[in-house]
C-alpha cells in the first residue's frame, strides 16, 4: 500500500466513527425521586421553668398586751404584783355583810365602790366597811350611766353630795377613788374628781358577775384574766349577788395564793 493510499484509508475511518457518534441517542438524564422535603428541626434550649412564688409567711399576731392605764388615764393597776379586789354598787344588807366575812376570814382588804342613796340607807354598813380597814370609792349619787355627759358643775354637785352622805355615816372618813359607772369615762369626769382630790379608778379584770352565769365560771373568768397587779372588779349591789358571794372563797383564796391581796390607798 503506498502512503496516499494509507492516508485515503485513515481518513475514511474517521469520517466513519464520526457518523456513528452522530446517529447515537443521548441518554436521557433521570430526574432525583420526588421524596417530601423534611422540614429542618432548629434545636431550642428548654425553657428555664419559673420557682413557685414563694407564699408570704403568716405573721403571728401577738396578743395586745394590756394597757397599765385605763380609759383616760385612769387607774388600771395596783403599781405592785399584788392583786386588789373592788366591790361595786352597794352596800346591800344581804351581799355586802356576806363579803365583808369572806375577807376578814381571809384576812385581807379590798375596795368599796358605794353609792350615795345607798350610803343614807344602810350607813352601818358603810361604817363597818371602814371599820375593818378597807378602802372607800365614790360610786356616785344614784349610779348615773349618763352622769360623764353631763354640764361639770353638775358632775361636781353629783360627786360632793356623794362624799358627803359616805362622811356623814363614817365621820372624818377618806375617799380617795372615784368609779364611774359602768366605766363609762368622759373628760369631764376625771376632771372633776381629779379636782375633789379623788383618783379614777378603772379595773383590769372584769367578769362580769353581774350576768346571771355561775360561781365556778366566775371564779374561771377571773383566773384567767388576772395578772400581777390587777385590779378586779366585782359587784356586791345592784341586784341578785349570791354568786358573786358563792365565788368569793375560791377567787381571795386562788389570787391570794399567786399575787397576794391588797387593798387600794
Amino acid at each position: 500500500m503506498t502512503r496516499r493510499t494509507a492516508l485515503a484509508a485513515g481518513l475514511a475511518l474517521l469520517l466513519l466513527l464520526a457518523t456513528g457518534c452522530a446517529n447515537e441517542k443521548p441518554v436521557p438524564t433521570r430526574s432525583p425521586l420526588p421524596y417530601p422535603s423534611i422540614p429542618q428541626v432548629t434545636a431550642t434550649a428548654a425553657p428555664t421553668p419559673t420557682p413557685p412564688a414563694a407564699t408570704p409567711a403568716t405573721p403571728t399576731r401577738k396578743p395586745a398586751a394590756r394597757g397599765t392605764v385605763g380609759p383616760l388615764n385612769t387607774q388600771r393597776l395596783t403599781g405592785t404584783r399584788a392583786v386588789a379586789l373592788t366591790f361595786d354598787d352597794g352596800p346591800h344588807p344581804e351581799w355586802t355583810p356576806g363579803v365583808l366575812d369572806q375577807l376578814r376570814k381571809a384576812g385581807v382588804q379590798a375596795t368599796f365602790c358605794v353609792v350615795g342613796v345607798k350610803v343614807r340607807k344602810y350607813p352601818s354598813l358603810v361604817r363597818r366597811i371602814a371599820r375593818e380597814g378597807h378602802t372607800l370609792c365614790n360610786h356616785s349619787w344614784q349610779h348615773d350611766l349618763k352622769l360623764g355627759k353631763r354640764k361639770a358643775a353638775q358632775i361636781r354637785d353629783d360627786l360632793e353630795r356623794t362624799n358627803r352622805e359616805i362622811q356623814r355615816a363614817v365621820p372624818g372618813a377618806k375617799v380617795p377613788y372615784y368609779r364611774q359607772p359602768g366605766g363609762k369615762w368622759t373628760s369631764s369626769v376625771v376632771a372633776v374628781s381629779k379636782s375633789l382630790g379623788m383618783k379614777p379608778l378603772h379595773w383590769d379584770v372584769d367578769p362580769a358577775d353581774w350576768d346571771d352565769t355561775s360561781s365556778a365560771e366566775i371564779s374561771r373568768r377571773i383566773a384567767k384574766q388576772a395578772r400581777p397587779g390587777s385590779i378586779v372588779l366585782l359587784h356586791d349591789g345592784g341586784g341578785d349577788r349570791s354568786r358573786t358571794l358563792g365565788a368569793c372563797p375560791q377567787v381571795i383564796s386562788s389570787l391570794k395564793r399567786k399575787y397576794g391581796l391588797t387593798r387600794l390607798r
